[in-house]
This record gives structure tokens, sequence and C-alpha cells, in this order.
């Protein structure tokens, strides 16, 4: 047995090693950024090592389990433990915050408190997805939002302080919903409060009470992994960011909106999840055709990208109301999809507008012959995102159609209804990214302009550009990658609804 707290050493290593930051001389904006990247690439080893040597895949509970008291008035412990549904997620995180960092190169104003937050938020994040005591969980939700603020009102475009604002809000008062629901479960049935996941799963519910906690925990998941009518600070957010911050935002913080949804809805609450799986799936339905619809509507480019990135949520919602063991594992290769997709178009959309500081598509155009290598990635990645074979949009979503078709919970005209409208909805996304692509690098308007040279991409951006492309294209020939992980723990979670 293996005694070495990996994954307290994880959680607790990069905010730490950013505190360090603030003792560096001031004029070293070279030795903070290469600095950050080392504890970023540091950790991710970390991480991967202790996965590697220390993670049974073909065991469904919890491994690499820590259990420390902590305020023991208040019978509160620092529980952590991962398993086959929060190991992709943490990697994901790590892979994209170390990206992430290295796109924010050009940040100059107040590097050292913007490297920092980044790195808080990296603990934030695999604290959120290792937690397995309901306050913890909590705690770490919310210590996400406070670094996602400072950086969207300090380092944001002309409306930052409207959008931050925005998304406090929104993400606050889901959080107090998610509070009362952590609580509700805490304290239910018994005189001492029992947090954690494992007695919290096995406890059953009177129906009525067990509904109001999934309508609490279901609000709080929405605003976060947004849900239509929740969503409208995403492309706000999304169009004001920086786009490292975007990276971030679309690529993990969507995913614990998702992760929340599996992980205490599913698993916690079967009975109400039996009961709401199939407004779920109208709400994906809707949120699918909703999005993509909007989304060509759009003239700013990253809000574009950002209604496309809800509309893809919408896969996740309908793989988790199928209820089947196909639409669950879809849903989970979505959320890591999705992940590396969104995060590559935010950071190509950041990168073409630091060549040419336009927003808006219509002032855009013929933008393919100055910067063709810019152009190239940004064609591969859209196609990725409309979900072109051999990319992992594909196979996600095909996954999710097996899901819905072969799961036991509806009848056969249901099934072809949803498929039908679901496949409506797949039409309508290359409409709006191939529009997209064809306003920005199609035309002659930017090609007869004066200053009509841009430099393109250097090795740094096209090193984060392919280093996504590698594990979309990978998942997408192999999605055995991800499903390996989490194919043992989504029979567990199912055996809840079909054992009873």
């Amino acid at each position: 047995m293996n005694y070495f707290p990996w994954l307290t050493t994880v959680v607790v290593f990069p905010i730490f090693a950013g505190l360090l930051l603030f003792f560096f001389p001031h004029r070293g904006n070279k030795v903070m950024r290469w600095y950050t990247i080392c504890i970023c690439v540091l950790e991710l080893l970390l991480t991967t090592y202790a996965f590697c040597y220390h993670f049974e895949l073909d065991d469904p509970l919890i491994q690499l389990m820590e259990d420390y008291k902590w305020i023991p008035f208040l019978d509160f412990y620092w529980e952590i433990g991962i398993d086959g549904l929060s190991i992709g997620p943490i990697l994901l995180t790590g892979f994209i915050t170390t990206l992430a960092t290295l796109a924010a190169w050009p940040v100059t104003r107040d590097s050292r408190l913007f490297y920092f937050l980044m790195l808080a938020m990296y603990s934030g994040q695999i604290g959120s997805f290792s937690a397995r005591d309901l306050l913890l969980f909590f705690i770490m939700w919310e210590f996400e939002l406070i670094p996602v603020y400072l950086l969207l009102s300090m380092w944001g475009g002309k409306k930052r302080l409207y959008s931050a604002t925005k998304f406090i809000l929104y993400t606050a008062g889901g959080s107090i919903f998610l509070l009362m629901g952590v609580l509700g479960i805490g304290l239910y049935g018994s005189n001492e409060p029992t947090l954690n996941f494992e007695t919290s799963a096995n406890q059953s519910y009177p129906i009525a009470l067990e509904i109001l906690f999934y309508i609490g925990f279901l609000i709080a998941f929405a605003v976060k992994s947004p849900i239509i009518p929740l969503h409208t600070w995403l492309p706000d957010t999304h169009g004001e960011a920086h786009y490292s911050t975007c990276m971030l935002l679309s690529g993990i913080l969507l995913e614990m909106g998702a992760y929340g949804l599996v992980r205490i809805n599913m698993e916690l609450l079967p009975h109400a999840h039996s009961i709401f799986s199939p407004w779920l799936i109208i709400v994906g339905i809707i949120q699918i055709i909703y999005a993509a619809s909007t989304s060509s509507g759009q003239r700013n480019l990253k809000k574009r990208i950002a209604y496309s990135s809800v509309s893809h949520m919408g896969f996740i919602i309908i793989g988790i109301g199928s209820i089947s063991d196909t639409g669950l594992n879809g849903a989970i290769l979505q959320i890591i999809s999705h992940g590396f997709i969104g995060a590559a178009l935010f950071f190509l959309a950041g990168t073409s507008y630091d060549r040419i500081r336009l927003v808006y598509l219509d002032e855009m155009g013929g933008l393919a012959i100055p910067i063709p290598k810019i152009f190239t990635t940004f064609n591969i990645l859209s196609m990725a995102s409309l979900a072109l074979p051999g990319m992992s949009g594909f196979v996600a979503e095909l996954i999710v159609f097996f899901g819905i078709i072969t799961s036991q919970k509806y009848l056969l005209m249901t099934k072809m209804v949803i498929t039908l409208v679901m496949a409506i909805g797949i039409i309508l996304t290359p409409i709006y990214l191939l529009s997209m692509l064809r306003q920005m690098f199609y035309g002659y308007k930017l090609f007869n302009a004066k200053n009509s040279y841009f430099f393109d991409s250097g090795p740094r951006e096209l090193f984060v550009a392919i280093s996504i492309l590698i594990p979309v294209i990978g998942i997408g020939i192999y999605p055995d990658f991800v499903f390996s992980l989490s194919v043992d723990k989504v029979e567990a979670i199912l055996s809840n609804y079909f054992a009873r």
C-alpha cells in the first residue's frame, strides 16, 4: 500500500508554488512566465505519475483515498480520492491549464497576479474534481470563482466589468442552491452531519425531498455548464475575457458543471434522476438547436464560439439523461472532447485578434493569405467542432446517439423523435462554423488594406494549437483512451438504476 499523499500534493502544490511568485523581483516578466510554465508542467507530470503507478483502471471504487480530520468541531474532513469518472477531467485540467499559461505570454500588465490566479484556479479545479466530501466540494467550487472574477475584471475587453459582475452574480446565485443541497443532504436523518459521498450515496430519502435536493443541485450545475435558460452569462464572459482565461473557462469550468451532474445528481439521487431524465433530454435538444441557431446570428467572433460550446453541452445533457451505459460514456467522452476543442477554438480566435485587432466578423475577410498557419489550424479545429469523422467530437456525438437509441427507459417512437431532432442540431452546427470561417478567411477585404502585412503564428502558438490537435485526433481514432478510464465507473453508477 502506498502512503504518500499524492492527491493532496497535486491539489495544494500549484497554489503554494504560485504564492512564491510574489517574492519575485518586479522587473522579471520572463522569469515569472517560465516559472509558471515549469510549475504547470511539473504538476502535470506529477499527476500523470501518480495516476500511472497508483491507479488501477479496472477498479470502480475510490482510489488514492485520503481522509484527514480538518475541523473536528464540525465533523469536517479533508477527504479526497479519485475514480474513473474524475481522472479524465483532472488530466484535462492539467493539460489545458499548461497550454493556457503558455498562451498567456502576451500578458504583461500585473503579470505576477495574473499567473498566480491561473495557478490558484488550477488548484481549485483539481480540488473540486477530486473532492469526496460534499462540503469540501462546495468550498473548492466557490474557490474557483474568485480567480475567474479577477481575471475577467482586470484583463478583459471594453465591457469587462459588466461581464465579470454578470458572471459572479450568476455563479454565486447558483452556488446558493448548491450550498442548500449540500447542507440538506448532510443534515438529513442524523444528529451529526454526514457529508462524505459514500454514506450519502447509500442513503435513501423520501421522494419529495429527493426531488427538492435534485432541483437545487440541478440549478447550481445548470448555471455552471450552461443549461438553457441559465446560459446568458457565458457569451458575455467569453466575449470579454482574455483568451487564455477563455481557454480555462470553456475547457474546464463548463466541464465542472457536467461533472457535478454525474457525480451528485446521478450517484446520490438516482430516483429523482430517473424522474427528471426525460426533461433533461428535452432541455438538451432545445439547447442544441437554440444555441446553434443563435450562434449563426452573432457578429462577435468569440460570442459565436461561445454559443457553439453551449450547443455542444446539449449532447452531454442528453447523454446524462439517457440512463444507459453507452449514453453516459458518450457524455463523459464529450466532456473531454469539448474541453479540448473549445479551448483550441478560443485560443485561435484570440491569436487572430492579436494580429488584426478586429472583433466583428463582418469587418474581417481575406485573412487566409496573410496568416496561412492560423488559417489551417482554425480550419482543422472547426472541423473537429462540427464533428468530422476521425475527430473526437464525432465519436462522442455518435456514442450519445447510440446511447439514446439503446436506452431501455424510452419508447421507440420517442427515441426516433429525439434522434431526428438531434440530427437537425448536427446539421445546424456546420452552418455557423463554416460561415464563420468564410467571413474570416475568404474574400478580399483585408487583403487589399494598406497595412496588409501580419506576422503569421510563431512557434509558441503553433505548439499550443498542435498539442491540442493531437489528443483530439487521437481520441477520434482510438476513443478507448477515455473509455478505459470511465467504463467500470459508469457501470457502477448505472447499477443503481437497474438494481431496484
